[in-house]
Parts: C-alpha cells; sequence; structure tokens
C-alpha cells in the first residue's frame, strides 16, 4: 500500500521560509515523477513543482519561479519543496503527488499525500 506523508507546513510571514518535505512508501519511488500541489480556498488545484525520476528535470509553476525550489532523495524515498520569499498568495494546502512515467505539466498522478497547510501572514 503506498503512503505519502507531508510535514513542514505552518505559519510563517511574508518573506519567510519553509521546507516541505514528502515521505514515500509501498512505491518504486524511482519510477515517478514527483509533484507538489497547492489548493487555496475556493481555488482550483494548481501544480506548483514537479521534478522527475533522477532530479534532472524540474518544472515550476511562473508564480514561484525563483522562489521554490524541488528536490528528491531517492536513497530516502523523499521529496523536498524549499519555499522562500513566502508571500500571502501562497497560502494553501500543498500536496505531494507520485506520477508514473515522464514529468508532465498535468495533474494525472496516481498517488497524492493528505496534504499539510502552509499560511503566510502579510
Amino acid at each position: 500500500q503506498v503512503h505519502m506523508v507531508e510535514s513542514g507546513g505552518g505559519l510563517v510571514q511574508a518573506g519567510g521560509s519553509l521546507r516541505l518535505s514528502c515521505a514515500a512508501s509501498g512505491l518504486a519511488f524511482t519510477s515517478y515523477t514527483m509533484g507538489w500541489f497547492r489548493q487555496a480556498p475556493g481555488k482550483k488545484r494548481e501544480l506548483v513543482a514537479a521534478i522527475n525520476w533522477n532530479g534532472g528535470r524540474t518544472y515550476y509553476a511562473d508564480s514561484v519561479k525563483g522562489r521554490f525550489s524541488i528536490s528528491r532523495d531517492n536513497a530516502k524515498n523523499t521529496l523536498y519543496l524549499q519555499m522562500n520569499s513566502l508571500k500571502p498568495e501562497d497560502t494553501a494546502v500543498y500536496y505531494c503527488a507520485a506520477r508514473w512515467g515522464d514529468l508532465a505539466v498535468s495533474d494525472a498522478y496516481n498517488y497524492w499525500g493528505q496534504g499539510t497547510q502552509v499560511t503566510v501572514s502579510s
């Protein structure tokens, strides 16, 4: 059974930083593209960042380019999202997700975590 557990969310002031982690188990981690999504109240879920199996390719939404950095540690089956220069509009529930196969800008992911709340105060 696949489990994906996010951690690292919380409350931070604008301009601050957070690092999200996602520990995955029950899947062949290196066979999956990994992604971070977020969903704010009343808004559609959006793909924030994604990384291919070996970290050689990444994708970032325009809204987070230059501020967020996605990485993965395949030895630990763990995905990360370093978030710097946070803005109030980054407030959302952040989800990690696993997609079988290549990186694509898509929400067609196979497995999802339960989400972690990130709140950025102004």
